[in-house]
């Protein structure tokens, strides 16, 4: 594990198979290699995170996940399949971490520079959060957020919401006058563009993206994702 600052940072996967609008949509296989791949690999040519974790559920439905994960030999921790802001908590605390950061599971192109930027950022100053979602110029499926695991866990303490427990970061911006929150803006305003999987036309959209590419999925940068994936439309 990498350490800034004595601070102990994990990558945390946000994973499930039951996803309503595409049931299994994580471990469907694009060029033979199945979506929470791609994140892995991206998330494996960060320079502030060396540790990664895949967060799923207890569910039986998730127990494929564990076993794709076990035969990668990747950390792999169940919890509450609804309570997801529980799963986080749970895993953070069980890793070890001062902070951690949250990956949602249907962005398969993140952008590892993006990551390394927010840890940097928040391993240098005094944040609870580091994020671009707060304010969106990023696009969807470019989302990252750094959470100090000690302000996390207290404010799990205070979640009597079912949409604050699905939805993890959703208190935390909700009352962000409480806590120490700072927002990455890109350059440009992408808050439209579409790069997460969330439905099967998205998944189509990824296939093309993926097909247009000469070089690992991961040297390619936000701006050059999003001019690829214009030129899909």
């Amino acid at each position: 594990m990498i350490t800034r600052m004595n601070t102990k940072i994990g990558a945390i996967i946000q994973a499930r198979m039951s996803s309503k609008r595409f049931p299994g949509k994580v471990l469907y296989e694009v060029k033979g290699k199945p979506l929470i791949q791609y994140i892995i690999e991206s998330l494996q040519q960060c320079r502030a995170v060396n540790e990664m974790v895949v967060a799923t559920s207890s569910d039986e439905s998730d127990t494929p996940i564990e076993i794709f994960c076990d035969e990668r030999g990747i950390c792999c921790f169940r919890g509450n399949l609804l309570n997801v802001a529980d799963r986080f908590r749970e895993t953070a605390l069980k890793f070890g971490y001062d902070g951690f950061v949250r990956i949602n599971g249907d962005s398969p192109v993140i952008d590892y520079r993006l990551i390394d930027r927010a840890v940097s950022i928040f391993c240098e100053g005094d944040y609870d959060v580091v994020t671009n979602v707060l304010v969106r110029t990023f696009p969807k499926g470019q989302s990252v957020e750094v959470l100090k695991t000690s302000s996390f866990v207290e404010a799990c303490m205070n979640l009597s919401d079912d949409d604050d427990r699905e939805h993890v970061t959703r208190y935390l911006y909700r009352n962000a006058d409480h806590y120490r929150i700072y927002n990455i803006q890109s350059s440009r305003n992408y808050s439209t563009v579409q790069l997460s999987v969330d439905t099967r036309e998205d998944m189509e959209r990824f296939k093309a993206l993926i097909n247009r590419m000469n070089r690992f999925h991961w040297e390619y940068t936000v701006d050059e994702l999003v001019s690829i994936r214009s030129s899909l439309s």
